[in-house]
């Protein structure tokens, strides 16, 4: 009989911010330190500590102890302290694909400062796991993943059900994990939680009563000899008596070997006894297979505008930052400010963590998340500022005849990975006048004021010479200053107009330039446009709209003829649930905005886009009853609570802009609300009519197939989601896509009309979990604007590009305008890398800190292969297959300029581009 090993890692999963603020937190974080640092000093046999697999704690630890640097670093290099491989433990779902990529590759960048790194995929408490999760690890040469939710628990609370059959996804707690591709890690499941080897007895009874539970609990679900006990929990005191427990332990049970272990070690023992009966588990985990209640998903929609904070401040990195700072190197060698980006990454990630952008916990929390959420953007703007002035400057305009001398040359760039056609609005400076500091001369104003303008008369030119339809508005005089490079800084007055015009076939990662002509010689001729606001809604080329009296609207694909229709209504109903869980009054009727009449007018009427308002007077219940406050009290579980909702009446009103574009094949939707009500959630619903048993919903790195109708033992009447940028449904004839602005929950209803509903606000006034935590602030009082694209489309969003769409819809706009006449050696026209691949979509375009290379990083949203070409405009000497940490792998031929390769299914592939200077 082959001998038990019990192998007892010690750790203390460090939730950085929950229920306390993060000072309270930091403070326990540097006592836990440096008891265990004196632990590891004064006892040799307390070998191993694993720091929660993120490396944050070295950098908060430090920030308060910096004279323990060397102590510490002794210690990591020593092999006793195992760092990495996250720089924090995020919240994989609400984070975004390059955010969850830029955790692991920042984890391994400050690890490597120490010259040793945890290669275990560590997800101890994050609520669901990603599906391409085990891709991931393997391209960070990461073989194990180790979890403590997602899979229908093997033994979570010890309930055993059937041990050995249908009854779980895997009849042990460790079994292999494949991700969409086909890669596939070991994972191993805290069946136990991972604090079932917490706070071991020393005294023998003790020691006796405790080893005979946990021994049995773990064996009941281990598929091998080695038996995994985890000696720590939430912000756990280190055990300073460990080794005492443990020489207990030995003497009291000699059949078993009582190791003081690491990860590691564990991982080596448990490979050479895996059975041959492992279950292989695929993609998302996300506790399908429960009863629903304690998947956490609503977690998704506490606090939304954390989440959008989020999704604004990820793509200005991702879709401004680094691919503008890239091209300012390619096109200028302006240095690539790789600190900067990491430290605008850095204070981004630390709102990351699970229990911070999830909204779940306490409200001083989430007030200084905002400050970091401002703080990562202030500077990641300045990046993307500093990178359009040297991109401004090397754009050569002179060359263009049709432009006269004195036209004012503006640049719109899209640093998304399609050609991209959509309607912007920049600020332009007609005239500006510099004054030295001090008052400012009135006069300086007044004659800035008395400019002639012409905007009627003016036109814009594309570098082609043809006109384009604008509006031009004059803005006046304002105060703005620079910041030279050489100099004190200059402050000016300066006239400015606002140019508002549609944008056409501007180039993937590149820009295009027009001019603006105040004085044509000949005027612009009016094309007519096949962009119509009608009595009752507008219609382009693709689609059309029709409005009713209730605010609703029919949208007709004009490609499929199909028609969706009643969709925008909004739906409120109770919520006692908290900052967790979503839970719905007993016997509540959700309140909709069906037949209520609405105030419908036409507010925008121009060759480029037709805007409509509606305005909703709702009246909705104030709060929950009197009763809620009493079971909040009395820590009634929120499936127990009977309260219902108030009898009490406040309105709530609702804006909505409804938008059609001259060539869009989607409407824009935005809607703003002040809230007043409490104890309630907000949605906004959009019947398909199309008869599908799945959809599919952005996630990391995949576009996941997802189950409408949920599993058997599912009973949680809300089968709310994660998404990212859109959930989409289709019958394979026609589809519709919803795509949002860090709006990450939605449900298919299953009312027989596949209603995609997405959440826009949920109230809550609790943390919830395991005490009584009041966040009043949960409740989202005040003013909010969310921000929907509705896309009608043939086949599924994948077939039909759709996807890309909703991609693009998340990312801004840039521009820089005013640059005169002048030479340059970049065109009015780029596009720094051409590509290709109709299921792929571009995730990065940025440069990696090691050798300076050009990062550009695809993935296959499709489950079957898909052909991609890649071309650079930019110089190469060479290019290499890469990964997610950016190393260069074997080299990737480039022929006539062009890569051509196969994309494997949901693959997620990373080339780098080794370049010259032009």
């Amino acid at each position: 009989m082959t001998k038990k090993s019990a192998h007892l890692i010690s750790h203390s999963h460090w939730d950085r911010e929950w229920y306390m603020p993060y000072e309270r937190h930091h403070y326990l974080l540097t006592e836990l330190m440096n008891d265990l640092l004196d632990t590891l000093e004064r006892d040799p046999e307390y070998r191993y500590f694993h720091l929660d697999g993120q490396t944050i704690i070295i950098e908060d630890y430090l920030q308060v102890h910096p004279e323990k640097r060397e102590q510490l670093e002794a210690y990591i290099k020593a092999g006793r302290i195992i760092i990495g491989p996250w720089y924090v433990l995020q919240d994989e779902f609400l984070t975004s694909s390059e955010a969850n990529v830029r955790n692991l590759l920042i984890g391994h960048q400050d690890a490597a400062k120490y010259g040793v790194i945890s290669k275990l995929g560590y997800f101890p408490d994050s609520f669901g796991n990603m599906g391409q999760a085990p891709q991931l690890l393997k391209q960070a040469d990461i073989d194990t993943a180790v979890f403590g939710r997602g899979v229908k628990p093997t033994g979570f609370d010890n309930v055993v059900i059937d041990a050995h059959g249908s009854g779980y996804e895997s009849p042990y707690s460790e079994m292999y994990w494949s991700a969409p591709d086909g890669s596939k890690v070991i994972g191993v499941l805290f069946a136990n939680w991972y604090s079932n080897g917490n706070e071991v007895p020393v005294e023998a009874e003790a020691a006796k009563a405790f080893w005979d539970k946990r021994l049995g609990d773990a064996q009941k679900y281990a598929s091998t000899s080695e038996l995994l006990f985890m000696n720590g929990c939430d912000h756990q005191p280190i055990q300073r008596d460990l080794s005492e427990a443990i020489d207990t332990a030995k003497a009291l049970y000699p059949d078993v070997d009582f190791i003081h272990s690491s990860f590691e070690q564990y991982i080596d023992a448990l490979k050479k006894q895996l059975p041959d009966d492992m279950v292989t588990i695929q993609g998302e985990l996300r506790s399908q297979h429960t009863d629903g209640w304690g998947t956490l998903v609503n977690t998704a929609s506490a606090r939304v505008y954390l989440k959008q904070l989020n999704q604004l401040g990820q793509t200005l990195l991702e879709k401004g930052a680094e691919p503008l700072a890239t091209l300012a190197h390619l096109a200028a060698g302006k240095a690539y400010p790789h600190q900067l980006l990491t430290h605008a990454w850095k204070t981004l990630m630390q709102n990351h963590p699970h229990d911070s952008i999830c909204g779940c916990s306490v409200d001083e929390v989430h007030r200084e998340m905002i400050t970091r959420f401002d703080k990562s953007r202030y500077l990641t703007e300045t990046i993307i500022d500093e990178s359009l002035q040297v991109l401004a400057v090397q754009i050569d305009t002179a060359s263009v005849a049709s432009w006269p001398k004195d036209s004012l040359p503006v640049t719109i760039y899209n640093m998304t990975g399609w050609e991209r056609t959509g309607t912007v609005r920049i600020e332009l400076i007609v005239a500006k006048s510099y004054f030295k500091e001090g008052p400012n001369p009135p006069a300086i104003a007044e004659r800035l004021a008395q400019l002639p303008l012409n905007l009627d008369n003016g036109v814009l030119l594309d570098d082609q010479g043809q006109a384009i339809s604008v509006k031009a508005e004059d803005l006046g005089v304002h105060f703005g200053y620079e910041l030279p490079k050489d100099k004190f800084r200059q402050p000016y007055m300066a006239r400015r107009i606002a140019l508002t015009f549609e944008a056409q076939q501007v180039p993937a990662l590149g820009f295009k330039t027009w001019a603006w002509v105040s004085d044509p010689i000949v005027q612009a001729e009016a094309a007519s446009s096949p962009l119509i606001a009608t009595d009752s809604g507008m219609t382009n080329a693709h689609i059309s709209v029709s409005i009713h009296a209730d605010g609703s609207y029919d949208i007709t694909d004009k490609e499929t003829g199909f028609t969706y229709e009643g969709i925008g209504v909004y739906e409120n109903c109770g919520d006692l649930g908290n900052e967790y869980v979503f839970r719905q009054p007993d016997g509540d009727i959700a309140l909709t905005t069906k037949g209520l009449p609405a105030q419908v007018k036409l507010v925008e009427n121009e060759p480029y886009r037709v805007t409509y308002e509606i305005k909703h007077t709702w009246l909705i219940p104030a709060s929950a009853s009197e009763l809620f406050e009493e079971e909040k009290r009395k820590m009634v579980p929120f499936r127990k609570r009977t309260a219902s909702r108030s009898s009490e009446l406040v309105p709530f009103e609702l804006i909505t802009r409804i938008s059609l574009e001259l060539s869009g094949k989607g409407v824009q939707v935005s809607a703003s609300y002040n809230n007043q009500a409490k104890d309630h959630r907000l949605r906004v619903l959009f019947p398909t009519g199309l008869t599908a048993s799945t959809h599919l919903a952005d996630s990391i790195y995949e576009a996941a197939e997802r189950d409408t109708v949920p599993a058997k033992e599912w009973i949680n009447p809300s089968n709310a989601q994660h998404q990212q940028a859109f959930i989409s449904v289709s019958d394979g004839t026609q589809g519709l896509t919803i795509a949002n602005k860090g709006l990450n929950e939605y449900e298919v209803l299953r009312d027989g009309k596949n209603t995609i509903a997405v959440t826009l606000l949920r109230s809550v006034s609790e943390l919830g979990d395991w005490g009584v935590f009041p966040t009043p602030e949960a409740q989202c009082l005040g003013d909010h604007t969310v921000e929907i694209a509705i896309y009608p489309h043939k086949g599924n969003a994948i077939q039909s590009g759709a996807f890309a769409s909703a991609y693009q819809f998340q990312s801004p706009w840039f521009h820089t305008t005013a640059m005169g006449q002048q030479q340059g050696t970049l065109p009015t026209s780029y596009q720094a890398l051409e590509w290709s691949g109709s299921s792929l979509a571009l995730s990065a375009f940025k440069m990696s800190l090691d050798h300076d290379d050009v990062i550009v990083r695809l993935y296959n949203l499709a489950h079957e292969a898909d052909q991609l070409t890649l071309k650079p405009s930019f110089p190469v000497t060479s290019a290499y297959q890469s990964d997610i940490l950016e190393r260069r792998h074997y080299s990737a031929e480039l022929v006539d300029g062009f890569i051509r390769t196969t994309a494997g299914k949901c693959e997620i592939i990373t080339y780098a581009f080794q370049h010259k200077q032009s």
